[in-house]
């Protein structure tokens, strides 16, 4: 009998927060915790986040400056800091403590991702390319975060920064359309067809 093993896939559901409306904890002051707080105010400047580590590096407190929706604690991780919170991050290099974030995390139903440990992330940060409103995240599923930078290369070269006059463009166009959800729907390919197709 032939061997039907489907191939494996990514079944991540891709999703993009308004973290602004979120609480979240980031649990590391040092290399790791910077990378993801800049991953994320660079993304969501205004979400509340609250970093807690033992130690915070000068790094993060400069960033820190620049935003008023950012609190640091230097002090221990404590179960007691998911209190109120709706995401939590462990950007730690101390598996330990990043599995008591994961699991503290996991009985409050908190939805955590632990750095470079997949199997303990309910959620990865993908690498993401913006051009003004465009937003793209790019996952691998965790195979290969290089494979997704270069990914973001290619797509920051390709995209014109023109793109999001041409959003603009369209939702003003969206916006005095008449009709019905179809009818629009209908209309709106009808003007963009000619963006896939090629030359």
């Amino acid at each position: 009998m032939a061997n039907t093993t489907l191939p494996e896939r990514n079944e991540l559901f891709p999703i993009f927060l308004k973290l602004k409306q979120l609480r979240l904890l980031l649990v590391g002051g040092g290399y790791v915790g910077m990378e993801k707080l800049q991953a994320v105010v660079s993304n969501s400047p205004s979400a509340v986040i609250t970093l807690v580590a033992s130690q915070i590096s000068d790094e993060i407190k400069e960033l820190a400056k620049q935003y008023s929706n950012i609190t640091l604690i230097e002090k221990p991780y404590n179960i007691s800091d998911l209190d109120n919170k709706d995401l939590a991050i462990a950007a730690i290099n101390d598996p330990i403590v990043s599995q008591e974030v994961a699991m503290d995390a996991r009985s409050k139903g908190i939805l955590v991702n632990a750095a470079d440990k997949p199997d303990l992330c309910d959620f990865y940060l993908g690498s993401v390319v913006q051009k003004g409103n465009l937003k793209i995240a790019i996952s691998t599923n965790g195979k290969s975060p290089t494979i997704a930078k270069r990914l973001k290369e290619v797509l920051n070269e390709t995209l014109p920064d023109e793109i999001d006059t041409l959003l603009n463009s369209m939702q003003t166009i969206r916006n005095k359309m008449s009709g019905d959800f179809t009818e629009k729907v209908k209309q709106l390919n009808e003007l963009t067809k000619n963006l896939s197709q090629n030359k």
